[in-house]
This record gives C-alpha cells, structure tokens and sequence, in this order.
C-alpha cells in the first residue's frame, strides 16, 4: 500500500524542517529535552482521567518514578503497567501521558507509566530489571492502587515494547508475577539489521537504520548481549507459557519484520496472538491523529483481555 496521505504529509513537514541529528554523548540532555518537547507537541491534548498519582518505588539499585492513572469508578480495577518508547536513551512518562490517560479511559483500568532508566548512563539490563521491578510492586501492591493483582497486563510502544515483551519473559522464568496479556507496539525485539523492512525502510520514514544502530550502540554494553534474550527477546529459545498478546506493526518501519517474526514464534509456541500491521503507517502511527486510531485499537484490545 501506498504511504497513507497523513503520514506523508507529516515526513514532508520534518523534512521541510532539515535533518535531525544523530546526539552523541555531549549533547544528549539537549536532545532528549528537544525530541520529548516535539513528542509532546505531536501528542496534542491530554484527556481527564479520575486521579493521577506521582509515586517512587524499590527498583534494583534506586527508587523507580510511577505515574499511576485511575478511571471513574469504584474498582478495583485491571491494571496495565506500561512503559515509553524512546530507543532506551530518551522519552519518558511525560512523552506518553496522553496516550496513558487514553488507554485508562477507553479500558477502564488502572495504568502504572514507569519511568525506568535510560542509556547510555543505565545500560543493558538496568530497563529490564527496573521493569521487572515494577510489575513486581504493582502485584504486591495492588491494593495500594485500588487494582487487581490477578489482572495485570504489560505494554509499552517502541524500547518500551521491548521492556514489556522482556518482562514477559522474566516473570515466566522466575515464576512470579503472572500477566495475562501483552501489548507491543511497533516493539524493538531483536538486535539485528538484516531483515527486509530494515532494508525497504532504512531512511525516509522517520526511524531509520542508522538511528535504530545508534539507540543499540547506546543500550547495550557488548556485542554478545545483543544475543541476550532479555535484550533480544526474539532470540529466545522458548516462549511458551507467555500471555497472550497483541502486536503492532507499520508497514513503512525498518522494525516492522521482527515484531511478525516474534508474533510468528509466539504463535508457533501456542500464545493466542493477534498481530496487526498498519498499512501505509509509519513508525508510531504519528501524527497523533493516526497514533489515536492505534491507541484505541490497543485500549480495545485490554478491555476484551480484562473481560474475557
């Protein structure tokens, strides 16, 4: 298919705007201040949820920032804990408020945003292991929140559908806490370049392959842990026994092919998948007019998991 009409028109405006240059590690704060201000920017407004609740939680070294967003009602509520895209080096729960206020509203549950360490100061596995942590409190912790520890899902857009496929992982190996669903969204999954989106899409379509190398570069500590299925969790031997799962993909997305591949694997695994490509999409579905229709989708989604 064709790129869609909004899509194009937003690659023409960045492209009319100049080029928008790789960080490097002198520069990076300024970076991340201008990409999560144009993130905002893109988001648009943010709807009203019933409460929002800023809270600082045990992680494996430091205190983890939540943000926890609560709908009407009496509860307890279905709780998704989510964590933002970025390429682990940038975003934030700020980037993602409004589509986390969307989800809380459309699937009446309980969203926990965490804020979890960024590279290249955390690298591999610092994300992981504060997600890891995080779905950890919430289910020790449910009531706190006025949520349900026996309905908690994962999800995350981008980095942040890596962290949430990889806490997936986690809490099935270590036994604890059960999740009963995925959300994964244009998700990172595996540290390579080689597949056909990667070469279709490497340039021209907002996230390129030089970018996706560079947030790589700045995630892992070696090369062999780009093999580590808690990094690339396509890589994994096993992925039986995960909760079901809905994954998100763009057409135009140099990540497009792995996210299929890993809801491919999942399938053959006996995970009830359901895998969505967004034809004519970019990475994202941005702008937001397009991410709206993507987040509703996903918010969809939950509430069937939630009530089966």
């Amino acid at each position: 298919m064709s790129l869609d009409p909004r899509a194009k028109a937003f690659l023409e405006q960045m492209t009319a705007a100049g080029p928008v240059p790789l960080p490097t590690l002198d520069n990076i704060e300024d970076m991340r201040r201008a990409m999560n201000l144009m993130v905002n920017e893109w988001a648009g407004s943010s709807p009203t949820v019933a409460t929002v609740e800023d809270r600082l939680i045990p992680g494996p070294e430091c205190q983890v920032p939540i943000r926890v967003y609560t709908p009407e009602g009496s509860g307890p509520f279905p709780v998704l804990v989510y964590f933002h895209g970025g390429g682990f080096w940038m975003g934030s729960i700020e980037t993602e408020d409004s589509a986390c206020r969307l989800l809380t509203n459309a699937a009446g549950c309980v969203v926990v945003s965490v804020g979890y360490r960024l590279a290249p100061e955390n690298r591999f596995p610092t994300a992981v292991e504060d997600g890891y942590a995080a779905i950890r409190w919430v289910a020790e912790n449910a009531s706190a929140i006025n949520a349900d520890r026996a309905r908690i899902a994962v999800g995350g857009a981008s980095a942040g559908g890596n962290v949430a496929a990889v806490v997936a992982l986690m809490a099935r190996d270590r036994g604890t806490p059960r999740l009963i669903y995925q959300l994964l969204m244009y998700p990172v999954l595996d540290y390579a370049f080689d597949t056909p989106s990667y070469q279709e899409n490497a340039e021209g379509y907002m996230l390129t392959k030089d970018a996706m190398a560079w947030c790589w570069s700045l995630y892992l500590r070696t090369e062999a842990d780009g093999r580590n299925p808690y990094a690339s969790p396509l890589q994994a031997k096993d992925l039986s026994d995960l909760p079901p799962v809905l994954v998100i993909t763009a057409e135009y997305d140099p990540l497009r092919d792995e996210g299929e591949a890993y809801a491919a694997r999942l399938r053959q695994a006996g995970v009830p998948v359901v895998c969505k490509r967004h034809e004519g999409a970019i990475h994202g579905g941005l702008p937001m007019d397009m991410g709206r229709e993507v987040w509703q989708e996903a918010a969809t989604a939950l509430r069937s998991a939630f009530w089966p």
